[in-house]
């Protein structure tokens, strides 16, 4: 990582996570929100449908390298003047920027509730936490399509607000984690297939699924060592390339498999059915199946963890050899 050692770099990931845990999402002035207003702006004064493809592809590139790479050269500066003033200042903003990257906390806080919901039967307060979280249409949605996908938004999000982030900020630091972040948040704002968005938001959507490539495949792995591990794999290797999505697939199928739910299937989109491919294998989505994949989630986290800071003592032996 820029300016910290690899022992100062996973003592900053876990102090990052810990404030997530115990501070969860900023109620107010959280950057994202920010950053979202700036990118609609900048979309609205740049993204024109009527425009050739070439050109539309263009105006997004540079658009995203305006508004993404813009703020990660700003932190790398702020971090290398902290540094210069104290390396204790430095390790600090890194961890701060992780905090903000990271999801967990509310995660979980947006999707408990929905099992807890379906537990109790209580569908139209299930339907509308769910409809906070997913674009698919949840106005008439049973039980099962509530617990589908909610499982399914746990188990993708997982890499999206956790593990992709906690990654590229092992790799490179609060400039890299605020590229991850500012990427993904870029991809859920542009990266649509449809008239206004398709040539505009391509770049937006190509990188994020070039920064996810990794990230995503590590959080699979994860999912499989944690659950039902042959049964996980399986439906990896069988299932995944059906998705369009090059990385929810992999995660998706892994974790629908470790934990043994069929997820997947058909569902309504802005009023329209889509018919999906299906995930994983054996229940029907139940809340069960929702704590489920949250415990899955939090346990990848903790073996993330657990693995860097293994890594600490191992790293440092072979440093001094």
């Amino acid at each position: 990582m820029i300016m910290l050692s690899w022992a100062a770099c996973v003592a900053a990931a876990l102090a990052g996570v810990l404030l997530d845990r115990w501070l969860g999402e900023p109620r107010r002035w959280h950057p994202l929100v920010g950053f979202g207003r700036v990118a609609t702006a900048v979309a609205n004064a740049l993204n024109r449908p009527a425009r050739s493809a070439p050109r539309q592809r263009l105006a997004g590139l540079f658009a995203w390298t305006l508004i993404v790479l813009g703020p990660a050269a700003l932190a790398w500066w702020i971090v290398a003047r902290a540094n210069a003033v104290h390396p204790l200042l430095a390790w600090i903003l890194n961890a701060v920027a992780l905090y903000f990257a990271l999801g967990a906390q509310s995660l979980a806080q947006h999707i408990a509730p929905i099992a807890d919901a379906l537990d109790r039967d209580d569908l139209p307060t299930a339907r509308t936490l769910t409809a906070r979280i997913v674009s698919r249409d949840t106005a008439d949605a049973d039980t099962e399509a509530l617990a589908r996908a909610a499982c399914e938004s746990a188990l993708e999000n997982g890499n999206d607000a956790i593990f992709g982030a906690l990654f590229w900020f092992l790799v490179g630091g609060a400039p890299a984690v605020i590229v991850f972040r500012l990427a993904n948040t870029l991809d859920a704002m542009w990266g649509y297939r449809t008239p206004r968005w398709e040539m505009f938001g391509w770049a937006a959507a190509r990188i994020d699924d070039l920064l996810n490539l990794i990230p995503a495949r590590l959080t699979a792995l994860s999912y499989a060592l944690l659950g039902a591990t042959a049964q996980a794999l399986r439906c990896w290797r069988t299932q995944a390339p059906g998705w369009s999505s090059p990385n929810a697939g992999p995660v998706m199928a892994s974790g629908a498999g470790a934990v043994g739910v069929a997820l997947g299937g058909g569902a309504h989109y802005h009023g329209e059915w889509e018919e999906r491919p299906p995930l994983g294998i054996g229940a029907t989505p139940a809340a069960t199946h929702v704590h489920a994949c949250l415990r899955l989630v939090q346990r990848t986290l903790l073996l993330w963890l657990g693995v860097a800071m293994l890594s600490v003592p191992l790293t440092s032996l072979i440093t001094t050899s």
